[in-house]
Order: structure tokens, then sequence, then C-alpha cells
């Protein structure tokens, strides 16, 4: 529980229908930390918030410490990433490392059956505690064995791009209660019942990056991977000189300093040369990409190619695709139509209608 309207809405529609509920929330931040008290989600009065919470429905509440897993499996990934030539999503590996495999651990420990949280997405046979509303879609060619993940009904709160990684173990115990009803709901039924996060401003920064500016994070924590270098054109002919790879991102075109006839964009950054490729918003499109550290939600891979919609960031639209398996163990996806500013690092998330098929990170052109 974050102390936000989300999971504790999760939390009292569960102790209504019955169930054994505990309220928890995950310590992942140094009491002294000063980017603590900037981070909405992260903060004391977010506990205290969740603790009120429990308080009110009169269930336990429990405050564990993932401080350590969260340093090395969320930031210093996110920060080794940027210094790769990647631009990472932390709130995946959250999701991966912290939210789901070390609760669920955690739940298995002290006997509980279910995680439970305010997600906005959709588990179709998970058994508990959802408002389910989803059909399978018809015709589909690629295998659908229970549980399956689905998007919310709330389209613009839609979480499931951020859960694709979620296994068939981990889809039977876990439940999202609230991913059948849209935002205004929740508020209403949360202030129905009296919880006083029914009002609480949401959060939109990384946790441990309030402002959203990473680049002063890169430089607090990898300061040997600020090294200035050749900015290039697509000829390989060096149009100016950047500050430093990580401080840049695919697609980007203020702040680069430089004059020509026509804008210039970031186009991919060669860590190899430590060189930063420039070139016209028309080097930014792509029909053909591929895809690594490959997640599947079906416990049968599919083994031939499949059509699908691909969606490559948190908040964009989905584009028809046809998606090849490799010998290497990734992804090839080729576009029916060329999406722009495709960033390695960040997620390709597959989808069957409405529903998650599994998804990977977005690989760098000629590599890994």
């Amino acid at each position: 529980m974050s102390g936000g309207v989300d999971s504790s809405l999760a939390a009292a529609l569960l102790h209504e229908q019955g169930h054994e509920v505990i309220g928890v929330t995950m310590h992942l931040w140094e009491g002294d930390d000063d980017r603590l008290a900037e981070s909405l989600c992260c903060s004391q009065e977010m506990t205290e918030s969740a603790r009120r919470v429990c308080a009110r429905l009169g269930v336990p509440y429990y405050v564990f410490n993932y401080q350590r897993e969260f340093r090395l499996h969320v930031i210093d990934a996110f920060v080794h990433a940027y210094a790769q030539g990647y631009t990472p999503n932390p709130c995946l590996e959250c999701n991966r490392e912290i939210k789901f495999r070390a609760l669920l651990s955690r739940a298995t420990q002290l006997g509980y059956e279910y995680v439970a949280t305010g997600h906005y997405a959709r588990i179709q046979g998970s058994g508990v505690g959802s408002r389910e509303s989803v059909a399978p879609t018809p015709d589909s060619r690629l295998p659908t064995p229970e549980p399956q993940i689905y998007r919310a009904a709330d389209p613009e709160k839609d979480q499931s791009y951020m859960l694709y990684m979620l296994q068939q173990s981990d889809l039977a115990r876990l439940t999202f209660p609230i991913g059948g009803y849209r935002k205004a709901e929740v508020r209403a039924m949360a202030a129905q019942r009296g919880l006083d996060s029914a009002d609480r401003p949401e959060s939109q920064d990384i946790c441990f990056v309030p402002g959203g500016n990473y680049r002063n994070l890169i430089r607090e924590e990898a300061p040997a991977s600020i090294v200035p270098g050749p900015i290039v054109d697509q000829q390989g002919r060096e149009v100016g000189r950047h500050s430093g790879l990580p401080l840049y991102t695919i697609g980007q075109r203020r702040g680069l300093g430089l004059q020509g006839s026509e804008p210039l964009y970031v186009t991919a950054l060669d860590t190899a040369r430590n060189a930063l490729v420039v070139g016209p918003a028309a080097a930014l499109i792509r029909k053909e990409f591929h895809v690594e550290r490959i997640s599947f939600t079906s416990s049968s891979w599919p083994e031939e190619p499949f059509s699908c919609h691909v969606q490559v960031r948190a908040h964009g639209a989905t584009a028809p695709a046809e998606v090849v398996p490799g010998d290497d163990g990734r992804l090839t996806v080729r576009l029916h139509e060329p999406l722009r500013a495709i960033s390695p690092g960040q997620a390709a998330v597959f989808y069957d209608g409405e529903r998650v098929i599994g998804g990977g990170l977005i690989a760098r052109a000629g590599g890994a």
C-alpha cells in the first residue's frame, strides 16, 4: 500500500468481500535521503496514510524493508542502463523484482495465498477480488491458458504495459481489485468509505528522481560515464560535441547546440565510439527492431511468427506488427507501418486485442 487512493480502495474492497487482509508498505529508501522528502509516492506522509486506512478497516499493517533490493535491481540497474546507452524504464524492473517477485515470496513465507495491488489492469482467472468483464479474443492464433492479463477498464490509467513480465506462476497469485473501474469511480468509492486518500494527488515522477531530472542522478551515481565526445551526422562526419552520452535520449532535439538548415535529432548513442549520432526527423523512423530479455504470460511460448499489436511506450498507441522468434533468443518485430523514435531499453509489449501476450526490452540496432 502506497497510501494513495488506488491501493487503499483495493484493500477496502477485499476486506468487504470477507478476505483476510493485511496492509503492506515497502520501505525503499534510507530515512535520511533528501530525495525521499521530495517524492510523493515514498514519503513518510504516504506511509502514515496507508497506516490510517488499515486502522479504519481494522486490518494489520506492516512496513517491509526492501532498501537493498531496490538499490540493486532498480536504482543501480537504471544508472547502469543509461551508462550503456539505453533509455530504461525503472518501473518495469521495480514491478519485476520488487513489487511482485519479492512480495510474492514474502506472502508465501507469511502463509498468504494472494498479493493484491492498486494497479490498473485485469486478470482473468485469478479467482479473487477482481471485477471481471473480459472475454478472450476470438480466433486467436496464440495459446490462451488461464490466467491472463488484460488492459484496464480505464484506458487513461491502464498499466498493463508495465506488467508484461508477469508469468503464469505470478498471475495465479495476483489480483488487481480496481482494474475494472475508472479512476473517477475509484475516487468516488473511496470517498463513500471515508478513506482519507480519496482526494490525494498522484505522483507522476520516477519515485527516486523527483521532478524527472534523471541527469542529476547519473552525475551523482556514475560520474565516470559522463565523458564528452563527438556529435556525428548520418555519414559519420563530426558536427559538434556532446557533454556525455547518458545525458541524451533518442529523439531529443533541444540542447544539442547545433546549427543547420533543418532540425537535427538524436538518432543513436554509439557507445563504442562515445559518439552521439544525429540526423533529420526521417532518420528516426523505423519499421523493424529487435527485442531481448523476452517474457510471455502464457506457459507455452510461440515458436512461429505471429501477428499482434505492439506498444513501445508506456502511454503510446499500439501498432500492428509481425513478431518473428530468432535463433539467438531475441525477437524481430516488423511493423506494418513505421514508428518514430524507438528507444533501446524501453519495453515493447505485445497485445492480442486487450490481452497482454508478453514483451521484452528493445535492443540497440546491430546488437545488444
